[in-house]
């Protein structure tokens, strides 16, 4: 309809006038059809009476419009301004405490456009508050990422806000490690490890695809989200230059809501940069432990690591060994055949120690030729059957110069914590040295156990 004024109201007054003067102008015709006497129709005094009629049904109509319409618009604009106040507030103060969907509802309390009106705008206020919680949450993510270089940080907090903003009740998180896969973060699962070998897993990082699974009910998911049944498993992988580096995992038991598909999608996108950015810092990290010649751990790395092994040891009573390994003649060998030939004779031994060792220990460089061998959760018998083992290998070395053979040995001290009464790693370390140097007086190429009791000789 045509506009008279740049007030809907205004406009709305003007029409129901027009309308009512309209009745009125057409009234008495209408009582002409319906047979009433011309004589008292057509008379001035009647159409005065029928255009006073027409004009006060149409104020009627205007006021009743008014009344019953302007409230609800009323309303919405002042929710509107309230909104709008609210994240301006809110924008520059940082404070989004006050800020909910439920502080800014209006209520619907009618079936009609007014209504649709009220339910389009509560939908509104809702979009935009999820929008600001996404924009929050890819804000926290990113410092998450920025702020983290060690990757078991990084790896756990970034799953934690994972499971945070998807509302997701387990999942984990694997990296490829030499051409395995490895639960680096985990949270709500009974059996994580077990997730290195599912076919979900091999598929996301072979496809770079997300898979979304869903589970009919009571059904459980193999042996690794036993704490409750999943609904539906989101699986997909993180990526960096189009290679794929491990792989997230997040599991429910309801069906996650669309927006998760895309808030996971931002935050891979910044997350397979900080991860590729954590990978390469513990390579350099690891790189910088080692000693160049023997791959061993340098000193300086190595002590720290043995530290918190005896704290560990200390603080669960859990028995932890120590051996000492020196070349023997070490100095002669370099003296009369030169540091190459040295270089090598230190090369094969590390070697053999390291290929004597089980999973979890460490070799360290304590010296030019001497090797310090920490022994995890081992008892003085397991260690002492160890160095005996690496003696044996050692014995067997030899290097070939020329037409001579260089004839390798080396001698052990060992101890093992608690059984070593020592009160702190220096008094272990200096006990095992001891029982190396009780080696070497004894003719070398031997292994002798600490003596820790003070009388014996």
């Amino acid at each position: 309809m045509p506009r008279f004024t740049t007030k809907l109201f205004t406009d709305l007054a003007i029409w129901m006038i027009i309308f009512g003067l309209l009745t009125g102008i057409s009234f008495p015709f209408f009582a002409l059809w319906l047979g009433l006497p011309a004589q008292q129709i057509l008379t001035p005094k009647f159409w005065m009476a029928t255009l006073g009629a027409g004009l006060l049904l149409g104020t009627i109509n205007y006021m009743l419009a008014r009344r019953v319409v302007r409230p609800r618009l009323q309303l919405l604009a002042n929710h509107m301004h309230v909104v709008e106040s609210t994240i301006r507030d809110a924008t520059f103060s940082g404070n989004w405490r006050h800020c909910s969907t439920e502080h800014c509802r209006v209520a619907v309390d009618s079936n009609d456009e007014i209504g649709e009106s009220a339910r389009a705008f509560n939908d509104l206020v809702e979009a935009l508050f999820r929008s600001k919680e996404v924009e929050q949450a890819v804000s926290d993510f990113s410092k998450t990422l920025s702020s983290q270089l060690e990757l078991d940080l990084l790896s756990s907090q970034a799953l934690e806000m994972l499971l945070q903003h998807t509302n997701a009740l387990a999942g984990a998180l694997l990296i490829e490690k030499s051409g395995r896969m490895e639960v680096v973060a985990q949270h709500g699962l009974d059996n994580p490890a077990a997730l290195a070998d599912s076919d979900y897993v091999r598929k996301a990082m072979r496809t770079r695809k997300t898979q979304c699974v869903e589970f009919p009910e009571g059904v459980q998911v193999e042996a690794v989200m036993a704490r409750f049944c999943p609904k539906e498993i989101i699986v997909t992988s993180v990526e960096f230059k189009e290679n794929s580096l491990g792989v997230i995992i997040l599991a429910s038991n309801q069906a996650f809501n669309p927006e998760v598909s895309w808030l996971l999608e931002l935050f891979r996108q910044g997350f397979g940069l900080a991860l590729n950015n954590a990978l390469i810092h513990a390579h350099l990290q690891h790189i910088a432990a080692l000693d160049a010649l023997t791959g061993a751990y340098n000193r300086r790395f190595g002590m720290a690591r043995l530290h918190e092994e005896f704290n560990r040891s200390n603080r669960s009573s859990a028995p932890l060994g120590l051996i000492m390994v020196d070349l023997d003649h070490f100095k002669h060998i370099n003296d009369t055949y030169g540091h190459l030939i040295g270089d090598r004779v230190l090369h094969l031994t590390s070697d053999s120690i390291r290929n004597s060792l089980r999973g979890g220990d460490l070799m360290i460089r304590y010296g030019g030729e001497e090797f310090l061998v920490v022994l995890p959760a081992a008892k003085l018998k397991e260690a002492t059957d160890i160095a005996e083992r690496i003696r044996c290998i050692i014995a067997k070395l030899n290097v070939q110069d020329g037409e001579q053979t260089v004839r390798l040995t080396a001698s052990f001290g060992v101890s093992a914590y608690p059984e070593d009464n020592a009160i702190d790693i220096e008094e272990l370390i200096s006990h095992v040295d001891t029982a190396l140097y009780q080696a070497k007086a004894q003719g070398r190429n031997q292994v002798v156990i600490a003596n820790t009791n003070p009388g014996s000789t």
